[in-house]
Order: C-alpha cells, then sequence, then structure tokens
C-alpha cells in the first residue's frame, strides 16, 4: 500500500489537484492511512480493516469521511489505472459516510463590536499574550472579505490589486478568483509591513514564509472578545449574513464568496465588477461600523 499511496500523489494528485488539496492528501496519507495500511499488499485490505479505521474517527465524522474518500480515490487508482486490482476487490465501496451536522454561526453586531475591541486591544500589547499585527491583519481580513482563512494566509502580494480593489487569486478552494475588496481591507493592506524577499502577506516566524499557526493567536482573541464558540469559518458566514440582512440576493452573496454551485451564481463571473463592488462595500461599510462600537454594551 505504501507504493500505492506513493504512485496516487505522484502521478495522479499532483497531476490533477491543486496544491492545496495535494497538501491535504499527503497529510492525510501519513497521518492516517500509511501508518495503518502501508505495510500491507493492495489485494489483502479488508473491508473490516476499512470499517475500523472510519469507526476509529466516528468523534470526528468529517474527518473520518475525507478519509474513506480518499482512501476509495487510491483503491480507483488502483483498479483503474494501475489494474492492480478489480473493482469488485474495491474494499471502500458500500462502507456508509457519518452524517456531516452542518453548523453555521453567525457573529451580532455586539459580538463584532466584541471581536473589534479585542483586535484593538491585541494591537495595542494589551492581551495576556503578544500577538503577531500579521495574525491580526489576517483577522480582520477575514471579517472584511468573507475569505477562506487559507486564502488570506497563503495569499501573496503579486495577488493584491490596489488599482481594481481586489484580490486575484490563482489557487483558491474553486480555482482562479476575484475576492473584492471594501475601503477598510484596503485600508489594512495598506498599513502592512512589507518584509524584503518575503512575497507573503501574512508573514510568518520563517525567513520567506507565510504564518502558520493562525489557532493560537484566534483562540486569545476569541477569548478576549467571549467568543468561545466562535470558528474562523464563521467570519465568513457573517460576512455572508450581513449581504443578506441588507436585501443582497444570494447570487450576488454567492459570487462575493466565490461559490461556483449554481449556474445562477456563475453568471454573475461574466458581468462587471460593478455590483460585486457596490455589494463588498456595503456589507464593509456595516461591518466597520459595527466593530467600531463599544463592545461592553
Amino acid at each position: 500500500m505504501a507504493e500505492l499511496f506513493e504512485r496516487y500523489l505522484n502521478d495522479h494528485a499532483k497531476r490533477h489537484k491543486k496544491q492545496s488539496s495535494v497538501r491535504n492528501d499527503v497529510r492525510m496519507i501519513e497521518k492516517r492511512l500509511n501508518p495503518l495500511l502501508g505495510k500491507k499488499q493492495v489485494n489483502a485490505v479488508s473491508r473490516q480493516e476499512v470499517k475500523a479505521l472510519h469507526s476509529s474517527l466516528e468523534g470526528k465524522p468529517y474527518e473520518a469521511n475525507r478519509t474513506l474518500s480518499l482512501l476509495s480515490k487510491v483503491f480507483n487508482y488502483a483498479a483503474d489505472e494501475l489494474e492492480w486490482i478489480k473493482r469488485s476487490e474495491h474494499p471502500v465501496v458500500g462502507i456508509k459516510r457519518y452524517a456531516e451536522k452542518k453548523r453555521k454561526r453567525y457573529l451580532s453586531e455586539a459580538e463584532l463590536a466584541r471581536l473589534g475591541d479585542a483586535l484593538r486591544k491585541a494591537e495595542q500589547g494589551q492581551l495576556d499574550r503578544l500577538i503577531s499585527p500579521y495574525a491580526v491583519a489576517m483577522i480582520r481580513l477575514l471579517v472584511f472579505t468573507g475569505a477562506r482563512h487559507g486564502e488570506i494566509l497563503s495569499l501573496r502580494w503579486n495577488e493584491v490589486n490596489f488599482e481594481r480593489a481586489c484580490l486575484e487569486l490563482a489557487d483558491s478552494k474553486t480555482g482562479e478568483k476575484d475576492i473584492f475588496l471594501p475601503p477598510a481591507a484596503l485600508h489594512i493592506l495598506s498599513e502592512l509591513l512589507r518584509v524584503e524577499g518575503n512575497p507573503f502577506v501574512i508573514v510568518g516566524g520563517k525567513p520567506g514564509s507565510h504564518l502558520v499557526n493562525i489557532k493560537t493567536p484566534w483562540e486569545a482573541i476569541r477569548r478576549e472578545a467571549d467568543l468561545a464558540d466562535v470558528r474562523l469559518h464563521d467570519l465568513r458566514h457573517s460576512f455572508a449574513s450581513f449581504g443578506a440582512r441588507a436585501g443582497m440576493s444570494l447570487p450576488i452573496i454567492g459570487a462575493l464568496l466565490g461559490h461556483r454551485e449554481t449556474a445562477t451564481t456563475a453568471r454573475y463571473a461574466h458581468l462587471s465588477d460593478d455590483p460585486l463592488r457596490s455589494a463588498v462595500e456595503s456589507i464593509g461599510s456595516e461591518i466597520a461600523e459595527a466593530m467600531k462600537a463599544d463592545g461592553n454594551g
């Protein structure tokens, strides 16, 4: 199996998947699959072993299902491309996935005000731990753009177009995509210190790298803001909720978030930037107003 995992990554995943997806596959294979199955013959992996692996992650249904899906793709590759096994020998087929509860958490105006207070304290070094200004900037950018945290973490300066007021991403989760920037986000970027020789906006501790650990600073900030149950991804939900409250259509909101599930949303990719820019400026203005408020109320 170790050889199969290696061939799947090198001959299939790296040719057909985005770099971020390949990194996820590598992590999952190294962490979950290779330690358990790496020394086994491909045709010796049993359905019972696969079910046991899936069951061992019952408390993490999302990770359990992603692990099972990746293993299924690896066996598909072994059957269809390498012809090492027959489809009938595929041990993943028919194993039922866990239900994944969709969690939606939105920040209220009062919660955004508390978040704004906590971010200002972090900038002034008033929290119980020192937080990088790049971590603070990243969180602010997530709030004002609705971007995925991976898109901001790996953002490069050559993807920031100040003239168009947008981020021009080449390798987002949904492929190439523009993220429009309200004035508040443009201000954050214009004030952020660039480090010579480092292409990344959110600078990390190692030379030429971007920030890797956003979990620790986020936990300190959300603790200060009394937002213990709020994840970084919930900032994206909150951005969308402000658009919905302002009466914006779902296709417009979907286009701002980079959704590509519906033909209606996709149509907005062919329009001028004007309606999307107007929408993001409106959302940004509402969020900025909320974050300036006193969070003690």
